[in-house]
C-alpha cells in the first residue's frame, strides 16, 4: 500500500475550534506542535467534552504522532500503533482517573466517510495483529449493545477526528484516534458519575452544534461502534468489523 504523501497541500477545512493558522502546516509539523494544536482545541471554552478537557487538563493523555492512518506495512504506522497502544494499556490503572491514548497521523486527509473506512481498516488490522483473547465482560460482535474494540486484552472505547469532520467537537486538526479506557467509563456508570456528565457534554455539544448529535446513544441502547467514527450513520449501517480469527473471551 502507498503511502499518502505529506507533503501534499492538505484541503482547506471547515471552520473549528482552531484558528486556521494553527491547522496550517501540521502535517510535516514537529510532534510537539501537532500535540500542543489538539491540546488547544481541548481547552477551547466551547469544546463540549469534559472527560477530554480532564485529561488534558490532568496531563493524564499520552500522545502519540505517527505517519500515516493507512499504512499496514510491516514495521509501518498501523504496527507501531499496536505496539504503542498494548504498552498504554499494560501501565494503564482502570481504577484510577481517567487516561486516554490519543494517536494523530499526519495523513491522509479524507472527507467523512473515507475517515470512516480509514479508522475501521485501522481497528481491523489492529485485530488481525492480536493474539489476545477478547475480555469477558464486552461483546466482540460490533452489533451488540454491549461491544468495546479490545486490543491485547484491554476493551476501549475509540473515538475518532478529523478536519473534515461534521461535528465540530469531532473536528480535529490531523486524523486522530482516541483509546479510552472502557471499564473507567464503567466505574462511572457504577458510581452515578457517568450520567451527570453525559448530560452536561449533551448540552454543550448541542449549544456548540446548534443541534443534538444523532448518533448518542445510552449506554446498552445500541452498540458504540455506531460512534466511532463521528459520522451520521442510517439505521440499517452495519460496522465493517469481525473479530477474526475468533478470539475464545475470557470468563467475564
Amino acid at each position: 500500500m502507498s503511502l499518502s504523501p505529506l507533503t501534499a497541500p492538505p484541503p482547506v477545512p471547515p471552520p473549528g475550534l482552531l484558528a486556521p493558522s494553527r491547522v496550517h502546516d501540521l502535517a510535516t509539523a514537529p510532534d510537539a506542535a501537532v500535540v500542543d494544536a489538539l491540546a488547544e482545541m481541548v481547552a477551547h471554552p466551547d469544546y463540549p467534552c469534559l472527560g477530554a478537557r480532564s485529561v488534558f487538563r490532568r496531563g493524564a493523555v499520552t500522545p502519540h504522532v505517527l505517519d500515516d492512518l493507512t499504512d499496514a506495512r510491516p514495521g509501518g504506522s498501523l504496527d507501531e500503533l499496536g505496539r504503542r497502544l498494548r504498552d498504554f494499556a499494560a501501565g494503564a490503572d482502570p481504577e484510577g482517573d481517567l487516561a486516554s491514548f490519543v494517536a494523530c497521523f499526519r495523513a491522509p486527509r479524507a472527507d467523512e466517510r473515507g475517515f470512516e473506512e480509514q479508522l475501521w481498516a485501522a481497528l481491523r488490522h489492529l485485530q488481525a495483529h492480536d493474539d489476545r483473547p477478547w475480555p469477558g465482560h464486552v461483546a466482540a460482535d460490533p452489533g451488540d449493545p454491549h461491544f468495546a474494540f479490545s486490543h491485547g486484552g484491554t476493551p476501549f472505547f475509540v473515538v475518532g477526528l478529523h478536519p473534515g469532520a461534521s461535528r465540530i467537537a469531532r473536528r480535529a486538526p490531523l486524523p486522530t484516534l482516541v483509546f479510552n479506557l472502557h471499564d473507567q467509563f464503567e466505574r462511572l456508570r457504577e458510581d452515578g458519575r457517568y450520567a451527570r456528565m453525559r448530560d452536561t457534554i449533551r448540552r454543550r455539544d448541542t449549544d456548540l452544534q446548534g443541534g443534538v448529535n444523532p448518533m448518542v446513544a445510552d449506554h446498552g441502547a445500541a452498540s458504540e461502534a455506531r460512534q466511532y467514527s463521528g459520522r451520521a450513520v442510517p439505521p440499517d449501517w452495519t460496522p465493517p468489523f469481525t473479530a477474526h480469527p475468533a478470539p475464545s473471551e475470557e470468563p467475564a
